[in-house]
């Protein structure tokens, strides 16, 4: 088993479930009201999209309730999370969960949060497949850098809210920076799990 590649697989599933929780808590406080259309805030009044540094937490529903949505969400969110702790690693586990983000977009979890649990998704169902040929020099190189992609990603996504909740202004002010960092650590988790285990690290298994 690939285990730096489960371990992206379940940290980056973690973090979609726990956006999925917090969408769904503030779409219930809207309580069994109608969108206005498909792309909705999950954060309803006194929010300001325009004035908070994650514009009200923006996302997606095919249902006209948000209780509802925010329901879902809640359920699917925390769906995610138990599967990326404990089944990601099995056989389809990767297409499970890239299924579940997939409805987590679709209910109300957020737009970038399923985008994550898809990628998640995508590097679990590469666990169990062996893997072939040795590692070139760049894949060598990528190794030495596991796990800091990985971590600077889940430092930055889990604490952009308690951050944002004090320093809203400076957040926002920094957004775009985030937005690139976020691009470029989630690519860079992937490869460089999957370059630890090709490399075969200490403590690793082939």
């Amino acid at each position: 088993m690939r285990k730096a590649t489960r371990a992206v697989a379940s940290w980056l599933g973690a973090v979609a479930g726990i956006a999925g929780l917090e969408h769904g808590y503030f779409e219930i406080l809207q309580g069994n009201t109608r969108p206005d259309g498909l792309m909705i805030v999950s954060m309803g009044p006194p929010c300001v999209p325009e004035e908070a540094w994650n514009a009200c937490e923006p996302a997606m529903t095919v249902l006209p309730s948000f209780l509802i949505s925010g329901i879902l969400s809640l359920i699917i969110g925390l769906l995610i999370m138990v599967w990326s702790a404990g089944f990601v690693q099995r056989k389809h586990g990767g297409l499970v969960l890239i299924l579940l983000s997939v409805a987590l977009l679709l209910f109300g979890g957020g737009l970038f949060p399923p985008l994550i649990g898809i990628i998640g998704g995508a590097a679990g169902t590469q666990i169990n497949k062996p893997l072939t040929g040795g590692p070139g020099s760049v894949t060598r190189f990528a190794a030495r850098l596991w796990p800091w992609p990985l971590v600077v990603l889940m430092v930055w996504l889990l604490g952009q809210f308690p951050v944002g909740t004090f320093f809203n202004d400076f957040l926002k002010s920094v957004m775009y920076f985030g937005l690139l960092l976020i691009l470029t650590m989630l690519p860079l988790s992937v490869y460089t799990g999957y370059a630890h285990d090709a490399a075969g690290q200490p403590g690793e298994g082939n």
